[in-house]
């Protein structure tokens, strides 16, 4: 009796990791595939950004010249990982990735900086596919406007936002996306950071 209890709790787990993988609207990863890397800053991890973007050299061919330039990726690793998967004088190596859902807690993280007539948005804590391929805000008084990226996950516009409340809408590079309605209230100041809806993992 024991025994066909134990198979078949191993069957329900099986299952519904089976199911959860196919669920339309929730991210499950990605193929594995080839890129290279190398690393930037010292021992301690200093000087390396936190971010996906190697900038491009477009005056080099994307074969072995330009590293960052598409469609080639390419990753800039804090020097103590780096160390994890090579030797210090290998320069670039090849190495092969997959994307992997992000689990985080709590919701789209959206941090307002800039001025009057520039609003630079910090988008964080974004879960599922883990990034953002395009970010759009809404004021009370206005329609939808595309933000363009600035760098990283930083996205700008340069309406005059203020004084209206204002929601968010991004999309993941899996492209699902997100609407956060009326997350940011009218009273709102620059340097504060609103909490809105996240994706499904």
């Amino acid at each position: 009796m024991a025994v066909k209890g134990a198979i078949g709790f191993v069957f329900l787990v099986l299952f519904l990791t089976f199911v959860d993988a196919r669920i339309p609207g929730v991210y499950s990863g990605g193929s594995w595939q080839n890129a290279h890397a190398t690393f930037y800053g010292g021992s301690d991890a200093s000087g390396t950004m936190a971010t996906n973007f190697c900038p491009p050299n477009y005056a080099l061919p994307s074969d072995d010249g330009g590293w960052c330039n598409p469609p080639r990726p390419h990753f800039d690793l804090a020097m103590p990982m780096f160390l994890k998967i090579a030797e210090y004088r290998a320069g670039i190596v090849p190495v092969s990735y997959r994307r992997v859902p992000c689990r985080k807690q709590g919701g789209i993280r959206f941090t307002i900086n800039g001025f009057r007539y520039f609003n630079l948005v910090l988008i964080t804590n974004v879960a599922g596919a883990g990034d953002v391929v395009k970010a759009s805000v809404k004021g009370s008084k206005t329609g939808w406007m595309t933000m363009s990226r600035n760098w990283g996950q930083n996205w700008q516009s340069n309406a005059v936002l203020v004084g209206q409340s204002l929601s968010f809408r991004v999309t993941g590079s899996d492209r699902r996306t997100s609407t956060s309605w009326n997350i940011v209230p009218s009273n709102w100041q620059f340097g504060q950071t609103f909490t809105g809806k996240n994706f499904r993992v």
